[in-house]
This record gives structure tokens, C-alpha cells and sequence, in this order.
């Protein structure tokens, strides 16, 4: 019998053929430049979609010069194969949220420390302005290129099967599934639960059999894996908000000639800027869509959470992690923390 991770797995082999351009134009020419692009994500989230047109323009406006794989839903290995795909250049392109390259790179996971922002007026103020420009710098000593534009992976919300998420007490000894992101992790210890660190493609079936009892995701990605399916609640907690950064191998961009640097910059980034509009207006809808599929919303204080994580120390540790400079960088998109 068929698992649910088999499911989506095949479901997204069959969903690549749409998600990938030919490799060759007509004429028969093959690509001089051909790249894989891997995504943790559904072939159906909004980041894949926006790819596949960045992908056909790339195609379109190089000449067929440049042809790009894309590979979502983990096809190519899980976070942390692939991150280290792209390093050794067994991968050449990727997106990955913030907080997984911070096993790498902890200042990627700043913006996720816990009810930092009010809203996207302060996230994109930061990620736009000073706050991405420190993490691009961090990024780019590593064997990686950081494109300009910072993706919306959208403020997570708390799902659950077996209660709403309220309070702080409501969490104490709540198995909840989070990403492998050690950030996280200390987080919702912090908070009283229990974490258990999975990568997304194993997460719909931990919640199925129980190996947790809720998860933390973005609206968007709640919807697109069908977390709903095996998940009553949602807690409208806004409790971390974590961007997308496309990456490139940095020798594999060496190589590639200015021009073509240039159309594909330009392509992706713009693909970027309407994924994050996507995700506005989108965010009005899941909600109903979620509803309609038996979810029960409730909305969240987040400042009693906020203040049992000063309480815990949890944002002096943050602070102390990521470094005076980079956390004065985000005092002013965040208000005083700690």
C-alpha cells in the first residue's frame, strides 16, 4: 500500500513535467547552461509556481542558452542534502528558508527568533533594507550566491489535532512537529512543549500517526501539503516569520557569463516580488479555504508568549547568538525585545 509521503512524492514526479521547460528550442540546439533547482516545498506552493515562470523567461530570453531543472518537494534529498548538494555543486540552485541555512549560517535564522514583527510593513523594511543586507554578507562567505530578493515563506501558525492553541500553558508537553532547525527547537522548549525536529517530508505523516500532535507553518504551506487532513485547529499565533533565499553554487555563477547573470537575476527576483503578493492576497483566502475543509481558527495575544520567552532568557540567548551588531540591525522593524 501506497504511504502519504509515497503519495505526494509521486504526485510531485508527476507534476514536474509541467513544472519544468524543455531543455532544448525547437531547432534541436541543447542548453549550453543546464542547472538543477531544489525546493523543500509542494509543487503546488506558490514559490514552484512563480520558479516555472522564471524558469520559461530565463529560457525565452537566453535563446535557449540556459535550461533550469526544477525539483520540488524534497525530490533531491531532504534540507540538509541539499544544502550540502549546493555547496560541493552536485546541486547548482535552491531556495531554502532562513532558518535551515542556519544550521550553516546562524544569522539567516534572525528574522524566526519568535513575535518579532507586528506585520510585512516591518519585514519588508528589514529584509529589503539593512537587516538582509547584513545576512546576504553572512551568506555570501560561504560557497553561495544570495539572490536580492528574500521570498515569503509567510508568518507560522500553530496547527493542532487535539486542542487550540490559546495560551503558553496550552503548549506545556505539546508534541509539535517543527522543521530541523535548531532555532526552533529552543523556542518552543522555551515554551513548555516538546518538540520533534522533522524535515516536511515526513511531517504530514508524523501528524497522521500520531508521532506528534500538531505542526508550525505558514498558512500557504498548511494548505498545500493538506495538513488540514489530519489537523483540527489553528492558532492564529504569527509567531515567526522566515523569508526564502534563492542561492546559486558560487563557482558554478563564476562560470556563467555576465549577460546570462543578469537575465537570470532579473527573472528570478521579479519572481520573487510577485510570490510575496501571492502570499498577501492569498493569506485573505486560506483562511475560508481552511475553514471550508473543517479547520477551526482562533486568534492569539502573542505577548504573554513573548513574555515567557524573555522570562526564559530565550531572546538574551538569541541576542547573544547572533551578535550585538545584527541584533541592533532589527531593533527598529521589532520595537525593544530584551
Amino acid at each position: 500500500m501506497i504511504n502519504r509521503r509515497q503519495f505526494i512524492q509521486v504526485g510531485a514526479m508527476g507534476a514536474l513535467a509541467s513544472l519544468v521547460p524543455a531543455v532544448s528550442l525547437g531547432q534541436g540546439k541543447a542548453a549550453q547552461f543546464r542547472f538543477k533547482l531544489g525546493t523543500d516545498l509542494p509543487a503546488t506552493h506558490s514559490v514552484n509556481i512563480r520558479l516555472k515562470e522564471a524558469i520559461a523567461a530565463i529560457q525565452t530570453e537566453t535563446g535557449g542558452r540556459v535550461a533550469i531543472e526544477l525539483f520540488p518537494n524534497n525530490q533531491l534529498g531532504s534540507d540538509s542534502d541539499m544544502l550540502s548538494q549546493i555547496r560541493s555543486g552536485a546541486l547548482e540552485m535552491a531556495t531554502f528558508p532562513g532558518t535551515v541555512m542556519s544550521t550553516l549560517i546562524p544569522v539567516t535564522a534572525l528574522t524566526g527568533a519568535g513575535f518579532l514583527f507586528s506585520g510585512y510593513d516591518k519585514v519588508w523594511a528589514a529584509m529589503d533594507g539593512p537587516v538582509g543586507a547584513h545576512i546576504r554578507a553572512a551568506i555570501e562567505k560561504t560557497n553561495l550566491v544570495p539572490f536580492s530578493t528574500v521570498w515569503d515563506n509567510g508568518f507560522r501558525q500553530i496547527t493542532a489535532s487535539t486542542k487550540p492553541i490559546s495560551s503558553p500553558d496550552d503548549l506545556k508537553n505539546f508534541k509539535i512537529r517543527v522543521p530541523v532547525v535548531p532555532l526552533w527547537v529552543s523556542m518552543f522548549k522555551a515554551l513548555g512543549a516538546a518538540p520533534v525536529s522533522l524535515p516536511l517530508s515526513e511531517a504530514y505523516q508524523a501528524l497522521q500517526t500520531k508521532v506528534a500532535d500538531g505542526q508550525e507553518n505558514p498558512l500557504a504551506l498548511i494548505e498545500s501539503a493538506k495538513f488540514y487532513e489530519v489537523q483540527k485547529y489553528c492558532s492564529l499565533t504569527n509567531h515567526s516569520w522566515d523569508g526564502f533565499w534563492f542561492v546559486a553554487n558560487k563557482s558554478v555563477w563564476a562560470g556563467v557569463p555576465a549577460d546570462i547573470q543578469q537575465i537570470i537575476a532579473k527573472h528570478v527576483n521579479t519572481a520573487g516580488r510577485k510570490q510575496r503578493d501571492d502570499i498577501a492576497r492569498a493569506n485573505v483566502d486560506l483562511q475560508k479555504k481552511l475553514q471550508a475543509a473543517g479547520m477551526v481558527f482562533n486568534t492569539v495575544d502573542n505577548k504573554p508568549f513573548r513574555e515567557v520567552l524573555r522570562k526564559a532568557g530565550f531572546y538574551a540567548q538569541v541576542k547573544e547568538k547572533f551578535g550585538h551588531e545584527a541584533w541592533s540591525l532589527l531593533q527598529p522593524f521589532t520595537g525593544p525585545i530584551a
